[in-house]
């Protein structure tokens, strides 16, 4: 049967690009969202997982019997949980209450074994993030297990070519600005250099929550926008990789995102809402015949309790 898939991980990449319609610049630029939501978790994450332990297992760190851990706000750890679980390595994830319960839940249910930081501020916050990489640091020294170490590693920039590719397939390379948030800085790095291989006029802006503004030179603070603004410069951010530098708001990241939801019928995450944003604000520099590609990072339905509270009256 030709049709057929040999597993799950296939599914991983070659996804969608919608031009969006409603939600749309006034001056005619056009934004298109890249749908991560089309990986098997529902995120861009999956990709850069499976390049993780896929290099791993190409170095001989990780073979049947090992086991695996990492640090997370949630969306990387439901992928590494999805790799595990489909070639069998035991997973230690370290998180904490700061991230939506649903990603939690959906680790659990694939069979990762949980460590609960708590977040004295509720957010993400420089003292959390250094909180959460200790513990893996302790857990990967008294087991033996391989920690994927995100924030370092550099397997998923070769992934995050590969995004590049379809990125620039998909628009037939005509595409003038690309925006992406920084979490590891991994996905807006990789995307930012393949797509600059083919045309190195192509405008690169990143993103980070304004309540944070690291990247900025402003001083690290609390936010809610999950798997981005980790408080401080992450490895793998280089400086010369973006033109410039947007800080969004998380208010301003969740009114988008409930935009996009009621309008588009694209129900993202915070993290897309503030992609979005800072797309709106490069079409204002780009000018009206401008094609700006950035990146829906994750499904809403991730952060359903979240967005119910901000809903009830409960704020972002």
């Amino acid at each position: 049967m030709s049709g057929l898939q040999r597993g799950i991980l296939q599914n991983i990449g070659n996804t969608s690009l919608l031009a969006l319609r409603r939600v749309a610049p006034d001056n005619g630029a056009r934004i298109l969202l890249k749908l991560e939501s089309e990986n098997p978790t529902g995120s861009m994450k999956d990709r850069m997982a499976l390049a993780m332990i896929e290099q791993a297992e190409a170095e001989g760190r990780l073979s049947e019997g090992g086991s695996v851990v990492e640090y997370t706000g949630g969306s990387t750890g439901v992928s590494l949980s999805l790799v595990c679980a489909v070639k069998a390595y035991p997973l230690h994830i370290v998180t904490s209450d700061a991230f939506s319960q649903e990603k939690l839940d959906h680790m659990r249910i694939l069979g990762a074994r949980l460590q609960i930081v708590r977040s004295e501020s509720g957010g993400m916050t420089k003292q959390l993030t250094q909180d959460m990489i200790e513990a893996a640091r302790v857990i990967a020294a008294e087991t033996g297990a391989v920690w994927t170490d995100q924030m370092k590693n550099t397997a998923p920039l070769a992934a995050y070519h590969r995004m590049a590719e379809e990125i620039w397939l998909q628009t037939e390379g005509d595409i003038d600005g690309f925006v992406q948030s920084v979490g590891t800085g991994g996905s807006l790095r990789g995307n930012a250099e393949g797509l600059r291989r083919k045309n190195d006029q192509i405008r690169i802006v990143a993103v980070e929550p304004a309540e944070s503004p690291v990247l900025s030179g402003g001083a690290p603070g609390s936010h809610k926008i999950d798997g981005i603004g980790a408080g401080y410069i992450v490895p793998l951010w280089q400086p010369g990789i973006a033109n410039r530098i947007e800080a969004v708001s998380t208010q301003e990241a969740t009114a988008m995102a409930l935009r996009l939801a009621r309008e588009e019928g694209v129900f993202a995450g915070t993290s897309t809402g503030a992609n979005v944003v800072a797309a709106f604000r490069l079409a204002e520099e780009l000018g009206p015949k401008a094609n700006i590609v950035t990146i829906m990072c994750d499904t809403g339905m991730k952060y359903l309790k979240t967005y119910g509270a901000v809903l009830n009256g409960g704020g972002a």
